[in-house]
């Protein structure tokens, strides 16, 4: 068969993407895979065999009847559950496919106990938690943060997200229109300026790591370290934004309707299960569509980096004219 591994002239690189990551449209078909939530009901004999497919395969061990789209298929399932740098079976909360499931039904609170203070601390206390469980699942396997830096993020993120939209309830207060509905959102903005650069602090100290062609640590940029920061926290906002002011314009021209008002239990009930509704429709979409628009892994030359790191890497034996980094997610 011509779709079998062991057939091909060039066998596929699986130590990167599937699709074209130099392309917006590349980006978003990766993310739409490793972001599938449905990665995360497979079985722990079938993770087992992806994770089995995968290893042999990057020791050069192929199975005579494996095809392509079965190690395309093992590779993102692999990358979905297992981490990067450790190689560990990630916790569950802390995938990127437990991003929409998990986001929708805290969007879904965020949006709903927007009105009192008790209601305000629990859905951000909820969030921020899920924002800690995730960035300590996915930090890297050479990070500096330490689970220190981590609680204090934590803790600083809670209490802006909080104290923001709080103080915004008071600013609007008299309004049960609009503008009280996106209190959510700006409160929510406003802990990731705050969350991502805290996690991040390292990075901005000592620079972003820079490697060459063959992956060797080359030097550091806090130049590039400022930007990625810049580029990621922008991304998770985008990510929110959709159904995050969507869904509260939807929510607020349909508690103006004529069935809306004769309805007593629709008042009283339908708020949550609508915005939970709305917010997991939007977030299958922007979760990829909003990891997307910053290339992952970029490429940059020497000569447009600060004249220290310049120095540092023309000094050395072979210096690359280009190098790479990562941003994060």
């Amino acid at each position: 068969m011509s779709d079998l591994v062991i057939n091909q002239k060039v066998l596929p690189d699986i130590s990167k993407s599937k699709w074209d990551q130099n392309t917006y449209s590349g980006r978003v078909k990766h993310y739409f895979a490793s972001a599938n939530p449905m990665t995360l009901f497979t079985s722990s004999a079938t993770q087992e065999k992806c994770r089995k497919i995968v290893l042999d395969y990057k020791k050069g061990v192929i199975n005579p009847d494996l095809t392509m789209d079965q190690l395309w298929r093992a590779k993102i399932l692999y990358d979905s559950i297992y981490h990067p740098d450790t190689g560990e079976k990630m916790f569950c909360l802390g995938r990127m496919s437990a991003q929409m499931p998990a986001n929708m039904v805290i969007t879904g609170l965020l949006l709903s106990f927007y009105r009192t203070c008790p209601g305000v601390i629990f859905s951000h206390w909820i969030n921020q938690s899920f924002n800690a469980i995730v960035n300590y699942t996915n930090r890297s396997g050479n990070s500096k943060t330490t689970n220190q830096q981590l609680f204090y993020s934590y803790c600083f993120a809670t209490g802006a997200a909080t104290t923001a939209a709080l103080g915004l309830n008071m600013m609007v207060k008299n309004s049960h229109g609009l503008a009280a509905r996106l209190v959510p959102f700006v409160a929510v903005a406003a802990a990731n300026a705050i969350n991502i650069p805290m996690v991040r602090a390292n990075e901005l100290t000592d620079g972003i790591e820079l490697c060459d062609e063959n992956d060797q640590l080359v030097g550091k940029s806090r130049q590039l370290a400022a930007l990625s920061i810049a580029q990621v926290t922008l991304s998770r906002i985008a990510m929110a934004m959709p159904d995050m002011v969507l869904s509260p314009v939807i929510m607020n021209r349909f508690t103006r309707t004529a069935y809306y008002k004769t309805r007593p239990l629709i008042q009283k009930y339908s708020e949550m299960p609508i915005q939970t509704f709305l917010a997991g429709i939007g977030l299958y979409f922007t979760t990829p569509l909003g990891c997307a628009l910053f290339p992952q892994k970029s490429a940059i030359e020497v000569s447009k980096l600060e004249a220290s790191v310049q120095r540092d890497i023309l000094a050395r034996d072979h210096a690359p004219k280009v190098v790479f980094y990562n941003k994060g997610l």
